[in-house]
């Protein structure tokens, strides 16, 4: 493909000659390592390195273009310089892939909570009704049937408008997080569907402040293909707000909420046996949702509002999802043999903790045991409000250690023996090695007692512990090597 149309409606400072523009580009990197003869490479100033910094390397291995945001003269190959990289990688992979969202049926998901399980709910009716299915995110991409773990949860706009441009599917489901939004991971891509689970506290590490990560989840409703729907979950102040704000703007609202005022409103919850009460169009349905717990309860409804927008028959949806085999690391469970229960979840704000814990409670729990821990480098401002809420709501908890990331691991223990002591109570014990932490659980745990171990979900360790396991998951099998059953 010719420079001049990859580049066009780019922002950029610099002219370019006839010459230049009618070069032909045999592909794009934003990694010098991807570069080879012929691309162009887009540098990027990243959180960790400066793509700037490699141009002299990807001109060495071929690259006959560069694009940049840096004053960068007397290189040997052509320099662009440009307002925004990403957003310029976007645009320019979005053009080199053909436009590969305007050939899918794309349906994108955002929210703090309950993204992975809306998009593998809806996957799984969508293919239980003959419609073939692509995901991207944050356990794995899911592209023609092969499965790859994901790195990021939204991957970057050139991976991403390729995995698109591969799919053979019918849809691609695709979860967008305020990251992928605010670094326009998803620049080009437009979607026929978006949905809004839910906004709490979180990524106050990256966001100033709850408005702008507001403001950016809501960058997703400008990529609506003409026509496209929203799905909103309005039992949430941001959801509400959220609503009003796209129905001001024109767009098809498919509002889901307790109030009488919601498109499918929510008439009452069975915690016993999951299941929803919700109206639609003034008729009364009864919806099961395969998973425990309120805040899955909602993320079924979601999944079904969409296949239903899809095309999917109400029998068809209701009998499919009963089917459903739940989600790695989300409310994952394990019965010991000695009557107790486990639960691996991936919940890692206060909001997400407290449905854990309160769930395990109108499940029949006689007591609660929570397993926690803070990662470092993160959000700093959410972590008295996540040890307040299991102080008041569990009846023992325990303070492990989470990723360190650039932490010292003396600094973060240091860290949970503070926040213990100023905002725990006497349910809390530190117990530093994650392993250790959960070996405490089982050997203190009596029948019909539950232990929530949150945080990582399906991630793998980051550091090791005394027991060389993987994951929280691995660790729990390792301990209970006999066990009754394991479901979701």
């Amino acid at each position: 493909m010719k420079l001049k149309s990859l580049i066009e409606g780019i922002n950029n400072t610099s002219k370019i000659d006839s010459e230049t523009a009618n070069l032909t580009i045999t592909g794009i990197a934003d990694s010098s390592v991807n570069v080879s003869q012929g691309y162009i490479f887009v540098a990027i100033n990243g959180f960790n390195q400066d793509g700037h910094q490699f141009i002299l390397k990807a001109i060495e291995k071929g690259a006959c273009v560069i694009v940049g945001e840096s004053e960068i003269t007397g290189l040997t190959a052509p320099y662009i310089q440009v307002e925004n990289s990403r957003k310029a990688l976007g645009i320019i992979a979005n053009k080199f892939y053909g436009n590969p969202s305007n050939q899918k049926l794309m349906i994108g998901i955002t929210g703090t909570n309950g993204k992975t399980t809306t998009s593998y709910i809806l996957k799984h009716l969508l293919e239980s009704n003959g419609k073939s299915c692509s995901l991207i995110g944050t356990i794995e991409n899911v592209i023609n049937g092969q499965v790859k773990k994901s790195v990021n949860t939204t991957p970057s706009s050139l991976d991403l408008q390729r995995l698109i441009e591969e799919s053979k599917d019918e849809v691609v489901i695709v979860e967008v997080s305020s990251h992928g939004l605010s670094q326009y991971r998803v620049q080009g891509i437009t979607f026929d569907f978006c949905l809004f689970t839910n906004l709490e506290h979180e990524h106050l590490d990256y966001h100033p402040t709850m408005e702008d990560y507001f403001q950016t989840k809501m960058l997703l409703f400008d990529h609506l293909k003409e026509g496209g729907q929203a799905i909103v979950n309005t039992d949430n102040h941001w959801g509400k707000r959220l609503a009003k704000i796209l129905q001001g703007k024109g767009i098809n609202v498919n509002s889901i909420g307790q109030s009488s005022d919601n498109k499918v409103r929510l008439l009452y919850f069975n915690f016993k046996n999951s299941t929803i009460f919700v109206e639609d169009c003034n008729d009364v349905k009864l919806i099961f949702s395969p998973m425990h717990g309120i805040h899955n309860m909602y993320n079924t409804l979601m999944a079904c509002v969409s296949a239903r927008l899809l095309g999917l028959s109400e029998d068809s949806i209701i009998e499919s999802v009963s089917n459903f085999q739940g989600v790695e690391g989300r409310f994952e469970k394990i019965k010991l043999t000695n009557g107790a229960t486990i639960v691996v979840d991936y919940a890692h704000t206060a909001e997400a903790i407290l449905h854990c814990l309160t769930t395990a409670k109108r499940l029949g729990a006689n007591r609660v045991i929570h397993i926690f821990g803070f990662r470092g480098d993160r959000d700093h401002t959410k972590r008295q409000e996540m040890l307040t809420v299991t102080s008041g709501t569990s009846d023992q908890y325990i303070l492990t250690l989470d990723d360190l990331n650039s932490v010292p691991q003396s600094e973060m223990i240091e860290t949970l023996e503070n926040l213990n002591t100023l905002y725990g109570n006497e349910k809390g014990l530190v117990i530093p090695d994650r392993t250790l932490a959960i070996k405490w659980a089982i050997e203190h745990s009596n029948p019909e007692d539950w232990i929530i171990i949150t945080g990582k979900g399906h991630e793998t360790y980051q550091q090791n512990y005394r027991l060389q396991t993987e994951s929280d998951k691995d660790t729990v099998l390792y301990f209970t090597k006999k066990i009754h059953s394991w479901s979701s």
